[in-house]
């Protein structure tokens, strides 16, 4: 047997030999196709909770009890009903008041150089530094006495009579000007943010209501 003839069967016996191993060895392919996915790590973050807090109320000690009044730090006077006056009593009363509250005024003018007073037409104008200037006026058409301080605004007073009641009789009782909204008297502020103390005690009869019994 020549050589030639001899390498080309070995050739082609080799060739089946090499297809069969490749084939042996390749990967089937239904172990690719169900390959496992890759295991990924899940975490799932738990809903945020919320939490609504109700406002808290301002009832009672007790179940079904009203709200509580805030308490009042500013201490006040109960304000009676004011004084039915007629004309003539209402100027009585106002001129009096006025004129003992100017007296005062200009006796604190003498103490203090800054201190400026103005009497007239029925208004008082009283300027005290720091505060600023106050003005106190009659006001006929409502029988009252008003006010502008620089501290704590524009007020009205009405005459109102303390002591007073249906066993007493009308020239009995203690009058002064009150701010009927809080009871607070107009003695009392003045007293207060200007330092000038007008006491109608002083003045005895002449602030309680003129008798109306005939003069024998």
């Amino acid at each position: 047997m020549s050589a030639p003839f001899t390498s080309r069967v070995l050739r082609l016996t080799a060739r089946p030999a090499s297809r069969s191993l490749t084939r042996r060895y390749q990967t089937p392919s239904f172990i690719s196709s169900t390959r496992t996915p890759p295991l990924r790590a899940s975490f799932s973050t738990p809903a945020a909770r919320c939490f609504s807090v109700a406002a808290r109320s301002q009832a009672g000690i007790m179940p079904h009890t009203e709200e509580p009044e805030a308490p009042d730090l500013e201490p006040h006077h109960e304000a009676g009903a004011h004084a039915d006056l007629s004309d003539e009593e209402y100027h009585l009363h106002a001129d009096r008041y006025m004129e003992t509250l100017h007296e005062k005024a200009e006796e604190l003018q003498e103490g203090r150089e800054d201190v400026e007073v103005d009497h007239a037409a029925g208004v008082l104008s009283i300027t005290l530094p720091p505060n600023g200037t106050y003005i106190v006026n009659k006001q006929p058409t409502n029988k009252q006495i008003w006010l502008s301080s620089p501290l704590s605004g524009p007020k009205r007073y009405d005459w109102v009579v303390s002591g007073e009641s249906m066993h007493q009789k009308a020239e009995g009782g203690v009058g002064d000007w009150v701010y009927m909204r809080d009871g607070t008297r107009l003695s009392a502020l003045l007293r207060k943010e200007v330092g000038i103390s007008v006491d109608l005690s002083e003045e005895g009869d002449a602030t309680k209501r003129p008798s109306v019994d005939p003069v024998e």
